[in-house]
């Protein structure tokens, strides 16, 4: 890990992928695929289920953001994932049932730690988001997650999905910061290595008890959760 106390010195703002570390994203889609599938008759696992739609978006995003055509909204890349995800299950389903799975992603709750980490976090520092969500998303996103983030950025900013450098090196932009003056906090590690190889900082949640990988661009911080996070650098 870095120097602890050289990073809280220089770092100015702590900025948080918002999918999957601010917000529970795993449980909170699984809760809602359960009685949808339920009602569909589909027997298989609901968390399974949602782990494949958030893949498939996943992998879509990144073809998207390779392209580096025209930015596809989050959402539409969203109604494709799940559309995909319905065919691949042998589900039949609407236009409508499509659109319903993926706005509850605007409604997802914070992991149980999140706010009170944020809240100290928030005394020494800046707290932003950058999101590969629609600008839209997450201002609607705002009073389901009541988190008082000092701004809230969305990759359409740049165009591209992360981890694309251009997010990282806009969001810092805005910020009127250098990058090196962020710190760059997310749950997956594809996140942290875009951040600290465009030139932030990262910090890698490992909720999941997952290997990083071998990667040139390790997290200067490694911790079990936000609370943990607060507790090191404030």
């Amino acid at each position: 890990m870095a120097d602890v106390e050289q990073l809280k010195n220089e770092i100015k703002v702590v900025m948080f992928d918002q999918y999957g570390t601010v917000v529970d994203m795993q449980s909170g889609l699984t809760q809602v695929a359960t009685p949808f599938l339920r009602d569909k008759g589909w027997t298989g696992n609901p968390n399974s289920f949602v782990t494949w739609w958030r893949r498939t978006h996943f992998e879509n995003s990144m073809i998207d953001a390779l392209l580096h055509k025209e930015h596809t909204p989050y959402r539409e890349i969203g109604h494709r994932a799940v559309s995909y995800t319905l065919d691949r299950a042998g589900i039949s389903y609407t236009r409508e049932e499509v659109e319903y799975l993926v706005s509850n992603i605007e409604k997802l709750k914070p992991f149980p730690d999140v706010p009170e980490a944020l809240a100290r976090l928030q005394t020494k520092y800046k707290i932003v988001v950058l999101s590969n969500g629609d600008r839209d998303m997450l201002e609607t996103a705002k009073q389901y997650h009541r988190i008082p983030f000092d701004k809230v950025i969305s990759v359409a900013e740049a165009n591209s999905f992360k981890p694309h450098v251009a997010t990282y090196t806009k969001a810092a932009e805005i910020m009127g910061v250098r990058m090196d003056e962020v710190l760059f906090v997310a749950n997956h590690a594809f996140d942290c290595l875009g951040a600290k190889s465009a030139g932030m900082r990262s910090a890698f949640i490992d909720r999941r008890k997952r290997p990083f990988g071998g990667t040139p661009h390790q997290p200067d911080l490694w911790v079990d959760d936000m609370k943990s996070l607060a507790d090191l650098i404030v």
